[in-house]
């Protein structure tokens, strides 16, 4: 199949076709992280504090997972721009191998650690009854997931975002069936609670990584898993984890940083800890439709840079950027009208609803502004440039933020966790564009 559309239509077009369908699959994705949430918070609010709690571990294992895949996307799309389509094959196929080792071993680390790792934050023995209910059983589901995301990640790599985007919608909206189903029970469905809620989530995985294979099957694509091609080489797996170690670092440092939050709201009280977990649902509205966008432009960039065409990686990298601005201004206004109604979807408590309002004003001050170091992370990425991107999200996520929630909160109280993220999102952006120009000469 002929790619050379990537370096030819006009950028601002090509953007467009190629982020659209991910930031309808995104939303939809972010739909059902929302959806998943209300339900659960339906059991009780200890459930979503298990929820909550659970989050930072699976988020690991989305990390390693999407971080390697992001490998693959890069290495695939930069073959096919060099015109190399046995290489851009092998990619795939070695991909798909490696992802699978990853996927049993971190299914064994998440069932194993799951114990020790909820008794490191909560005391509350029913919080931890949820928390391994649920982990026992969305964890069991791991090499689903990574099936599923090293498919997802080839489509994209070779511009065929209308699958991709029906596959994630197709897994999320069988996931948002599932769940009242599960939780409470509905007709010839037992009322299984949070496992429930656990098992909703690995189906509607499951559902995805199927109605993947059926594509691959049907449908004619430039890129294959071939069986001779999965014999490891060394130097093409070098080049994936070149950039799927920064990713998979770069996406498990919001692991990190919740666990680290979690740990200094404890001392305020858990209702903190909810307020966060609620956060981190209701963002990913914002932040999953922003990475639609990075998901459209990375092939672009890998394809145009694997091509020479320099030029055209920086306008493709500019209008990005424009693209998530208008994102991000669509999300700060919502959270400055409506902070009490989003809050409210999640619990009835008045005080709950007071801090998780209070929360969502100060954090939202520095949504506009993450623009830029989001942007700036994909394209490096695109690029094969893990290392300067996983440095922007080390200041993003740990080595700014942790530091100013610390301090701050010790100056003026609880809220001074929040000021830490609008603290973290103005001092990244301004080293992002450093980085960026030093890392990117055209």
């Amino acid at each position: 199949m002929e790619q050379t559309y990537m370096k030819e239509q006009p950028v601002l077009k090509l953007l467009l076709t190629m982020a659209l369908p991910m930031v309808i699959s995104m939303l939809v994705n972010a739909l059902y992280n929302i959806v998943d949430s209300f339900f659960v918070a339906k059991i009780s609010e200890d459930a979503m504090t298990a929820l909550s709690l659970v989050y930072p571990m699976q988020n690991l294992i989305n990390a390693v997972m999407i971080g390697f895949g992001i490998g693959i996307n890069s290495v695939i799309s930069f073959y096919l721009g060099a015109q190399d389509q046995e290489k851009a094959d092998k990619a795939a196929a070695q991909g798909l191998i490696l992802s699978t080792i990853h996927g049993i071993i971190l299914m064994v680390i998440c069932i194993v650690g799951a114990n020790p790792f909820l008794r490191f934050f909560t005391e509350n023995e029913t919080v931890l009854d949820m928390g391994m209910r649920y982990s026992r059983i969305v964890f069991l589901f791991s090499v689903v997931l990574a099936w599923h995301l090293v498919l997802e990640k080839t489509f994209q790599a070779v511009g065929m975002m209308a699958v991709s985007m029906i596959c994630m919608m197709g897994g999320c909206i069988f996931n948002i069936i599932l769940d009242p189903l599960l939780i409470f029970g509905v007709g010839f469905f037992p009322a299984l609670g949070i496992e429930g809620a656990a098992l909703a989530t690995g189906l509607g995985q499951a559902i995805g990584l199927v109605m993947y294979l059926a594509f691959y099957k049907l449908r004619s694509m430039p890129v294959h898993f071939r069986k001779k091609h999965m014999h490891l080489e060394k130097e093409l797996c070098k080049k994936m984890y070149s950039i799927g170690i920064p990713a998979c670092l770069s996406m498990a440092l919001p692991s990190l940083l919740i666990s680290s939050l979690n740990v200094i709201l404890a001392a305020f009280g858990q209702t903190y800890v909810f307020v966060l977990g609620v956060y981190y649902k209701l963002q990913t509205f914002l932040y999953l439709t922003a990475n639609g966008v990075i998901q459209g432009m990375r092939p672009l960039i890998g394809y145009n840079y694997g091509a020479g065409e320099k030029k055209r990686v920086h306008k493709i990298y500019t209008t990005s950027l424009s693209l998530v601005l208008i994102v991000m201004a669509v999300g700060t206004v919502i959270c400055l009208m409506i902070p009490n109604h989003l809050i409210g979807m999640f619990t009835t408590g008045e005080t709950t609803v007071k801090a998780g309002a209070e929360a969502l004003r100060i954090i939202s001050a520095g949504f506009i502004i993450s623009s830029v170091s989001i942007v700036t992370c994909g394209a490096l990425e695109g690029l094969g440039k893990g290392k300067e991107s996983l440095m922007i999200s080390l200041c993003r996520y740990v080595l700014i933020i942790i530091p100013a929630a610390w301090i701050v909160s010790r100056i003026v109280g609880v809220t001074g966790v929040w000021h830490g993220f609008w603290i973290a999102e103005v001092l990244t952006a301004g080293i992002s564009l450093i980085i960026y120009k030093k890392a990117v000469r055209i």
